[in-house]
């Protein structure tokens, strides 16, 4: 019971991680270019998982450098740069709400590329979520206008989805997830720099107020949050694992509402819909397998 409890406590955890990510990237954008807050955050997190690898005396193993590469661009370089450019304009709720869509997204993408059966109770979901999104990016209609950002948070999802789907084909079988995990974050950490690097923009100190919240992002939406979902999902089920994403959006709004910063009744009524759409998909699936 204590270790079902201590599986929960984990997974919720990370998945609030991951919530705070969003409010945490404010005062980081307003001092860093995208390209490089995605770089510093990774550069961070990828060195510190490299250095409890050798402290595990595990190694990360070149032959599978094909699978890192395509794991790393899609889960941490393409996720990471979507979701920086996204958050310079959007919201903090609006963000996290888009990206709690991922669970249903992910089955989407499972779907096109690997024919998994796609049940009707996901797709009614996907379509009840989806229009929860767009009452949101969409303030209710009180102005029908898309943002960039918005947009861009989107392209983070999708990236995400992709990963997801992926990585059940592509993480090598025979490496621990930890040392796969720190070749990833590598992978992703290089191509974040390099296109840092090659755009001109230069690596600044942040001010304490912006470095605190950076390196809370690399290790405690990183390093930690990555770990702990694993371990989640591992003893769960990615199904009943995905239930604890609805954390995402809602620690997202309550950090909000404590900045002065509370969600509106569009994205109330699109946080109500995407979560209850996520939640019923979770549990109507787990109930048939």
């Amino acid at each position: 019971m204590m270790q079902l409890f201590t599986t929960y406590l984990m997974t919720a955890i990370a998945a609030m991680f991951w919530g705070a990510n969003f409010n945490l990237a404010k005062p980081v954008l307003a001092e860093m270019h995208p390209y490089v807050a995605g770089a510093s955050r990774y550069i961070i997190a990828a060195a510190i998982m490299y250095l409890i690898t050798l402290y595990r005396r595990e190694s990360v193993p070149i032959k599978y450098a094909r699978s890192y590469i395509i794991l790393g661009l899609l889960g941490v370089f393409g996720y990471n740069l979507f979701f920086f450019l996204g958050m310079q304009t959007t919201s903090a709720v609006n963000g996290a709400l888009i990206l709690a869509l991922n669970p249903l997204l992910t089955s989407i993408v499972a779907y096109l590329i690997l024919g998994e059966r796609l049940s009707y109770i996901k797709m009614l979901a996907f379509a009840v979520g989806l229009v929860g999104v767009a009452i949101v990016v969409l303030g209710a209609g009180a102005k029908l206008k898309l943002g960039t950002g918005d947009v861009f948070i989107f392209g983070a999802a999708l990236s995400w989805a992709f990963y997801n789907v992926l990585v059940r084909q592509l993480m090598p079988k025979d490496v621990t997830g930890f040392a796969a995990t720190t070749g990833i974050m590598i992978v992703g950490a290089i191509a974040l720099s390099v296109v840092a690097i090659v755009s001109g923009q230069e690596f600044t100190m942040p001010s304490l107020h912006a470095g605190i919240s950076l390196i809370f992002m690399a290790i405690g939406g990183g390093v930690v949050a990555y770990l702990f979902w694993n371990i989640g999902v591992a003893k769960l089920g990615p199904t009943q694992a995905a239930i604890f994403l609805n954390l995402v959006p809602i620690t997202s709004m309550v950090i909000s509402t404590f900045e002065g910063l509370p969600p509106n009744q569009a994205q109330l009524i699109g946080a109500v819909m995407v979560i209850v759409a996520v939640t019923c998909s979770a549990v109507f699936s787990n109930s048939k397998t």
